[in-house]
């Protein structure tokens, strides 16, 4: 397995902490975001972490290095931003195994990373997603809402509902089958955001027919898109942040 860790966003919401460095590499508990997602990486002892950057992406080069914890990092530049989808896109020809896709912006409490590995190879899912119960809609509007059976098998996935009618909310930490680079092709273009979408990508394969399940991933999430809901987020945990 590969761990694909998408950087290349600047943050232009939360331009108070980011017009000087990428989003990604502000600092939660003395490390920056970034890191937290590489020892995740490194504690599923991946064969390689592919880092796509961006914005002030040399930085994040320079910081981190081509080597952690041992383990080869790559460094893909995305010139233009065009979404995530994009992204993956971008970093295609060396995904060239099962991989662990992760956003370099988002923050978790108590992620459970190793046993949603566990259950990705064991059940032979074709891709797993890392969901978590929110009871404010207002929240999963933010991300994308998930439709699941009683046995968590995903029916549906809808970015930034309009109005969620399930209190699942997804995250941007999946599994995938390489295979899932084949829909890529097929994703349609979110009608608000022009880009193609995680959602779009993901309900492709579903309507293919294949087995993609929702995994109860963290406690508490936040991605980090404004400089108010950073602040609370650090207060409400007892974190700290620079």
């Amino acid at each position: 397995m590969k761990a694909l860790i998408l950087a290349a966003g600047r943050g232009k919401r939360i331009d108070e902490i980011t017009r000087f460095q990428n989003k990604c590499m502000v600092e939660i508990n003395g490390q920056p975001l970034l890191e937290h997602h590489l020892c995740r990486a490194a504690e599923l002892d991946v064969s390689e972490i592919i880092i796509v950057i961006g914005y002030l992406g040399e930085s994040i080069r320079s910081y981190f290095g081509d080597c952690f914890h041992k383990i080869p990092v790559r460094y893909i530049h995305q010139i233009e931003q065009h979404g995530l989808v994009h992204a993956i896109e971008c970093a295609q020809n060396y995904l060239t195994e099962d991989f662990f896709l992760m956003l370099g912006d988002e923050y978790f409490i108590t992620p459970r990373h190793k046993e949603m590995a566990a259950a990705f190879y064991r059940e032979g899912y074709f891709a797993v997603c890392g969901v978590l119960d929110e009871n404010d809609p207002v929240s999963i509007r933010k991300t994308y809402s998930v439709i699941e059976d009683e046995s968590g098998r995903i029916h549906r996935l809808i970015e930034k509902p309009r109005n969620p009618f399930t209190g699942v909310k997804g995250t941007g930490n999946c599994i995938f089958r390489k295979e899932i680079l084949n829909y890529i092709q097929y994703t349609p273009i979110h009608y608000l955001r022009k880009e193609k979408e995680l959602p779009g990508l993901l309900q492709e394969a579903i309507d293919d027919g294949e087995r993609i399940f929702s995994f109860r991933y963290c406690q508490k999430y936040l991605n980090v898109n404004h400089y108010e809901e950073l602040e609370r987020f650090v207060h409400e945990h007892s974190l700290s942040f620079g």
